[in-house]
């Protein structure tokens, strides 16, 4: 059916409202519109987003996949509401030539559950050595814009001054895994209180905001973008907000996960809290919270990261890092954000949708709900409460550190250019 009606969505959390969608555009916007043979969706009040975009999925394919495919990673987006990831580069070969790209981008098109735009590595097999095919991968059907060698920091300042003056031809953006590997050999928590009394190896904040400070410098220099990836610590908020009063182009994101949870659950040596940048402190996490709600960080994204099981089933040293968090990341900004006051849901759609696209130029994704816009929407039950269930999942991987805990929030649709890829909290 190629009309949809959405009758009564409180569009970005305002009043309710009609959206009928037409073929793969939102064809009106207005109260009491009719219906004309249209599919209808009673959305009772529900909140109508702007389909979801993030900046930072590991769908771990090509390589990977025991851990996850572009496939079961796109029905895991759409069923979080998202319409379009950007998929990291660390797989299995590297996604740091034109070919490789264009193969992560073909996937994504037949998988048809949201689009997915790939992330190029910044250097040759993500080794921090020399500098990979960036203006190739560009060029590519692909057309990459954001490069990332993500899993690992670009720490060499030439290599990073380079990466930042090539993409700066074509408003590309290098987004920077910010992790001084000297300051974090043998690293498994953050370093402090609950670090000492474990007697497990700390990761200090500091290996986190030394790399960002020269990085916003770097990206003055040369007039570049440069965006921070997963931001964990209040001291990196600081250097942010300061890069930010300067006028320089800098971006900057941070996990649901870093908004939520604390350094304090490693003390049950649970690996699912294993995660790289490691869950910092309290008075990190009230720092995060404000720094989102301010704007000085722009953006939340996921970085989805699944493991198969036996990667996570094991004592706290020989696990791997990482969390799935599609499937759950807005519930976690409802819980955290919403609910405490500090955004409403037209702040959540501007920084999981409006910003994410923006920073990676997505064409037609992060668009107003209104008419002759793409039809990339998101209909959300706020009033819902419930326990996660990994087992429901539809991403390879159950490694999430919310299982059994009640969060708020339930997608119920996605539309993705129109076409229905969730109907009432079930993949089409």
């Amino acid at each position: 059916m190629s009309k949809t009606l959405i009758r009564g969505a409180k569009v970005l959390g305002g009043e309710a409202q009609d959206v009928l969608i037409d073929g793969g555009t939102v064809a009106a916007v207005g109260t009491g519109l009719d219906a004309d043979g249209a599919r209808v969706v009673e959305a009772d009040g529900r909140i109508l987003l702007p389909g979801l975009v993030d900046l930072h999925t590991h769908l771990r394919e090509p390589g990977r996949e025991d851990s996850e495919t572009v496939l079961t990673g796109t029905r895991a987006a759409a069923s979080g509401g998202y319409t379009a990831v950007h998929a990291m580069a660390n797989t299995f070969p590297v996604a740091d030539t034109a070919g490789v790209v264009e193969q992560v981008w073909r996937l994504g098109r037949e998988s048809g559950h949201c689009d997915v735009q790939p992330v190029g590595a910044v250097t040759v097999g993500l080794e921090g050595k020399q500098l990979a095919e960036l203006g190739a991968m560009h060029e590519s059907a692909a057309s990459v814009r954001v490069f990332s060698d993500d899993g690992k920091c670009v720490d060499d300042a030439v290599i990073m001054r380079r990466a930042l003056e090539y993409v700066k031809a074509f408003d590309g953006v290098i987004a920077q895994h910010a992790q001084e590997p000297r300051l974090t050999e043998g690293a498994q928590m953050n370093e402090g209180t609950v670090s000492a009394e474990l007697g497990l190896g700390g990761w200090p904040a500091v290996a986190e905001e030394s790399v960002i400070a020269r990085d916003v410098l770097l990206a003055a220099h040369v007039g570049s973008r440069v965006h921070i990836c997963h931001l964990s610590t209040a001291g990196s908020v600081e250097i942010v907000r300061w890069a930010k009063s300067k006028g320089w182009n800098v971006t900057a994101e941070v996990t649901p996960h870093h908004l939520l949870l604390t350094d304090e659950l490693v003390r049950s040596y649970d690996p699912v809290y294993k995660v790289n940048p490691p869950l910092r402190t309290e008075a990190d996490v009230r720092a995060l919270r404000e720094a989102l709600a301010d704007g000085t960080i722009d953006c939340v994204a996921t970085d989805h990261a699944p493991h198969p099981h036996e990667d996570k089933d094991c004592e706290w040293g020989a696990a791997a890092m990482g969390m799935v968090g599609l499937e759950t990341a807005l519930s976690v900004v409802q819980h955290t954000m919403v609910e405490t006051g500090l955004l409403d849901w037209a702040g959540v759609a501007d920084r999981m949708s409006f910003r994410p696209a923006a920073i990676g130029r997505l064409a037609g994704q992060g668009r107003p709900v209104s008419a002759g816009e793409p039809a990339n929407l998101t209909l959300v039950d706020p009033a819902y409460r419930g326990a996660v269930d990994s087992a429901r999942f539809a991403s390879r991987s159950r490694n999430t550190p919310y299982q059994g805990r009640e969060l708020p929030g339930r997608v119920t649709h996605t539309f993705l250019r129109g076409r229905a890829t969730v109907m009432d909290g079930k993949l089409v």
